[in-house]
């Protein structure tokens, strides 16, 4: 059997209500109708809306429908188990039929004349990101995430409601990573098991470190004395500050690795962080400083272009 996908042709999400779809029905009936429409496909496309409208605006019809699955537009599908049982109505196969058919022929009684029996639908998983920090990946923690899910009125057509929920996010978890809450999805239907909401993490630009993997990456100003003389600095790392000794003759661009203080791991191991030298110019100076600085001009023999010939 072909898959139609009719949410497409009405130009509606899944979780269109009832009145969306009318409206649409509407929209689309007077542009393509062909006794209006000047488009060379627009019979084509009238019927193929009509054929739409029809399962849609039935709420039993459109659960069926729903119940499908969704697939490519025009890939062979077959309905999923118990389906035929519960929604179909005469006949075993599925490999001839046409989906207009099948839905046309719907509620004329199931085989052998017997009634059809509710066949419970699982509801829709969703997906949703939710932005988190560095910290929050490195250290875990708490935070609070807004879904909007598909929810059923009392005649089964589906809508959008915002729901918050709590999540914790394990130390070590990575960028990307999907958490799962289980029932936590759309509903189910006919006494179907609800779907699961999954979560996934999306890691937000840090002021200070660059990632890599699990190694985290950093610039280091450094005032110009402190790169020739050599300083101990004072420096934040993801587990609080430590301290740093920098070398005498320090240049820039010179990364200083600090081991096991970068991104923690899911095995609790966590990266290296490198800090990156920056050399700081003041860009302005007091009369002394200008003074003092002149002074080292005249008596340092440094050539900073002795390569330039």
């Amino acid at each position: 059997m072909k898959y139609k996908d009719y949410y497409q042709t009405m130009g509606v999400p899944r979780t269109a209500s009832a009145d969306e779809i009318k409206q649409a029905y509407r929209k689309l009936a007077r542009k393509f109708h062909p006794d209006v429409s000047k488009d060379a496909s627009a019979k084509e496309k009238f019927q193929a809306i009509g054929e739409a409208y029809a399962v849609l605006k039935d709420p039993e019809k459109r659960l069926a429908y729903d119940a499908l699955g969704k697939a490519p537009e025009g890939a062979d599908v077959a309905p999923p188990p118990g389906w035929q049982n519960n929604f179909s109505t005469a006949g075993a196969g599925f490999d001839d039929v046409d989906l207009a058919d099948l839905f046309a022929a719907f509620g004329r009684g199931g085989r052998g004349g017997q009634a059809r029996r509710p066949m419970p639908v699982r509801g829709q998983d969703v997906d949703i990101s939710a932005p988190v920090t560095l910290e929050q990946i490195h250290s875990g923690g708490e935070i609070e995430v807004r879904a909007n899910l598909p929810e059923s009125d009392a005649r089964g057509v589906p809508h959008l409601v915002s729901r918050t929920f709590r999540i914790t996010i394990p130390a070590g978890a990575a960028n990307g990573q999907r958490l799962r809450l289980a029932g936590k999805g759309g509903p189910g239907h006919q006494g179907g098991q609800p779907g699961d909401l999954y979560v996934a993490l999306a890691l937000s630009p840090h002021p200070l470190y660059r990632l890599s993997g699990r190694d985290l990456y950093m610039d280091l100003p450094l005032a110009p004395w402190e790169a020739v003389l050599g300083a101990v600095v004072r420096i934040p790392t993801l587990d609080g500050h430590v301290e740093l000794t920098v070398k005498a003759g320090s240049t820039a661009g010179q990364q200083l690795r600090l081991a096991k203080r970068g991104l923690r791991g899911p095995d609790g191991v966590a990266g290296a962080l490198y800090a990156v030298i920056v050399i700081k110019v003041p860009s302005q100076i007091s009369d002394a400083e200008r003074a003092l600085y002149q002074q080292l001009a005249e008596a340092s023999k440094f050539q900073a272009r002795a390569n330039f010939g």
